[in-house]
This record gives C-alpha cells, sequence and structure tokens, in this order.
C-alpha cells in the first residue's frame, strides 16, 4: 500500500473544501444582515423612508445563511443531534451510524427536496420572477435557486461523510482524520 491516500479521501477532502469555502463566505453574510438591518430601521423610523430593496437582500443573505451554510455545518458536526447513545460509542460504530444515517436518511431527504423543488425554482427561472414589491429586487429566481445549493452542497457532503466513514470501516482511514 502506497503512503498517498486513498483517490476516494482526497474527492472527500475536495467536497469537504468547497463546503467549507461555501459556507464560511455565507457565515460573513451575517454581517451585512447586521448592518443592513440596521439601516432599515434607521432609515425607517429615523427618516420616514422605506428601503424594499435592502430588506429583500437582508431575507436573500439570510436564506443563504442558512441554506449555504448547512453543508459546512453537517461537515463540523454543528448540526443538531440527539446523541444519547452515539457519543457512548466507539470511532467506527459512530462510523456506521453516520454511514446508515446519510444512506437512509440525509440523502433521501436531500433527493426529495431536490425533485419537489425543481419545478418550483424552474418555473421562477422561466419567468425571471421579480419581486412583487414595488421597489424590490429584479431576481426572486436567485433566490429560489438556493434551495438547490442546499440540495447540492448536503448532497456533496453526504458523499464525502460515506467516504470517510466507509474507509474508516475498511481500515485504511485513521480514526482521528474522520469527522
Amino acid at each position: 500500500m502506497s503512503d498517498s491516500p486513498p483517490v476516494l479521501l482526497t474527492v472527500s477532502r475536495a467536497i469537504d473544501a468547497l463546503n467549507a469555502w461555501l459556507g464560511r463566505g455565507c457565515a460573513w453574510l451575517t454581517l451585512f444582515m447586521v448592518a443592513a438591518t440596521t439601516v432599515v430601521v434607521l432609515l425607517r423610523y429615523g427618516f420616514g423612508i422605506g428601503a424594499i430593496a435592502l430588506q429583500e437582500a437582508v431575507m436573500y443573505a439570510h436564506a443563504l445563511v442558512f441554506m449555504g451554510a448547512a453543508a459546512w455545518a453537517l461537515q463540523r458536526n454543528a448540526h443538531v443531534r440527539v446523541d444519547i447513545f452515539y457519543q457512548r460509542f466507539g470511532r467506527r460504530r459512530q462510523a456506521l451510524v453516520d454511514l446508515l444515517g446519510t444512506l437512509l436518511f440525509l440523502l433521501p431527504v436531500c433527493l426529495f427536496l431536490g425533485w419537489s423543488s425543481w419545478d418550483y425554482v424552474a418555473s421562477s427561472w422561466a419567468t425571471r420572477e421579480v419581486s412583487g414589491e414595488s421597489g424590490g429586487l429584479k431576481f426572486v429566481y436567485l433566490q429560489k435557486s438556493i434551495i438547490l445549493v442546499l440540495v447540492v452542497s448536503l448532497c456533496l457532503q453526504g458523499l464525502s461523510e460515506l467516504i470517510k466513514a466507509g474507509l474508516l470501516l475498511a481500515g485504511r482511514l485513521q480514526e482521528v482524520e474522520h469527522g
């Protein structure tokens, strides 16, 4: 066996890097959300000026923070988990639970979400949907596309987690490298 990592581990690390980049980028949007919300409130209550486009931009950023960073949260084990038993398991048993959870729950839910939202997003793109509000943003179709960003990034991260769990179970990955 060579000292180089298995090809699948290289794929897993590339997926992890991509989702970490996306997640970090989306996390920075929280600063924009705070600043923009402050501006909206000041304009509205201090000067009686509405800022519909800025309010909608905050909503778009909010969607990106949660849906764009979901795979990064999964990668970092920052998602909500009820782990009464899991925390007591050894690393190999945890890897088995991760593998089965990904195959039986994460990927099917992501695929269902992608399948059920495809027409919703596609019809928005077909009409280049715009905000119904006067002065609103002209690209609602981009906001709706964030759903597909969620699906793709979570599916990719699920694949990465499957690779790491499978390699760990096969004895080809050191326990400290997983997760």
